[in-house]
């Protein structure tokens, strides 16, 4: 990636492969490095803040669910976000966030409205939790975003302590093969990017308790997930129960098969696997499913 292209070659190889580079280039004009006054609007209200990066000490990347009362996540200037509190002492990525200058890729979604942004840059601890210095700032469309309404108020009580284990469960199996989102977080050589992944449920597979695949819906012709994977494999799943706030994140590798007719599918190997109750203090209704979903 140049100062004048937003994109680096790992994105421009699968924009190439696929054949959307135009498109590419129209949508990127979107990207830059500010926080314009309707994106901060749009941070001030949201209660959860997902993040994505690769722990230092055990080289493994993450997603995380960082959540509190709407405006947490503010805009503290042009290039910067502050958001409070920060990540829990139990998140596997408490300590990258806790080191100035972690790459970090977030994005903030709205299942109220469908709507979407994503910011990456660079973390820094502060005295309330943590800012973030944006390189990249942009929205994406609605698409595969399912609608839901924030239903009563927060939940009292602390998260539970994180049950960590190898692999997935019997019971994380099926919470999975049930789901209708997750975000995933992909990095590549000093950059981070945090982004979602949608569609009804069943259309997350699981093969085995350590291989889960996933088919890639045409989506806005970025290819940051899928550039970043090509190289570097780590990569970061959060799903979240949507009533509860039990949060399941896990951590592998991933890579993505292409297919003869233009379908591309991504496998993942599950190398870890953290599962929190009470992860997010926050209830959602039942999903209207995306008219966009196929």
């Amino acid at each position: 990636m140049t100062s004048h292209d937003p994109y680096h070659r790992g994105s421009r190889a699968v924009q190439d492969r696929v054949g959307v580079r135009a498109l590419a280039d129209h949508v990127g004009r979107s990207i830059g490095p500010g926080i314009r006054p309707v994106a901060a609007a749009f941070l001030v209200l949201q209660p959860m803040l997902v993040v994505g990066a690769r722990d230092p000490d055990s080289g493994r990347v993450w997603a995380s669910p960082l959540t509190g009362d709407p405006g947490f996540v503010r805009a503290t200037g042009a290039h910067q976000v502050s958001v409070a509190g920060g990540a829990g002492a139990g998140d596997p990525l408490a300590a990258a966030l806790g080191r100035p200058g972690t790459p970090v890729g977030t994005i903030a979604l709205d299942p109220r409205t469908r709507r979407r942004m994503r910011l990456n840059g660079r973390a820094r601890p502060t005295p309330r939790g943590l800012a973030i210095e944006a390189d990249q700032v942009f929205s994406n469309c609605p698409k595969y975003l399912q609608r839901r309404q924030l239903v009563g108020g927060r939940r009292d009580g602390a998260a539970a302590a994180p049950r960590v284990t190898s692999e997935l469960t019997a019971a994380q199996r099926r919470f999975v093969a049930a789901a209708d989102t997750f975000f995933v977080a992909t990095v590549r050589d000093g950059g981070a990017d945090a982004s979602h992944r949608g569609g009804n449920p069943g259309f997350v597979r699981v093969h085995s308790p350590t291989e889960l695949s996933w088919p890639d819906y045409a989506g806005n012709a970025m290819f940051l997930t899928l550039g970043n994977l090509t190289a570097d494999p780590g990569a970061g799943l959060l799903f979240l129960d949507w009533t509860s706030g039990t949060a399941l994140q896990l951590t592998g590798t991933a890579a993505t098969a292409y297919g003869p007719g233009g379908e591309r599918t991504v496998r993942f190997r599950v190398d870890g696997a953290v599962e929190t109750a009470g992860a997010s203090p926050w209830t959602w209704s039942a999903p209207e499913y995306s008219p966009a979903n196929p």
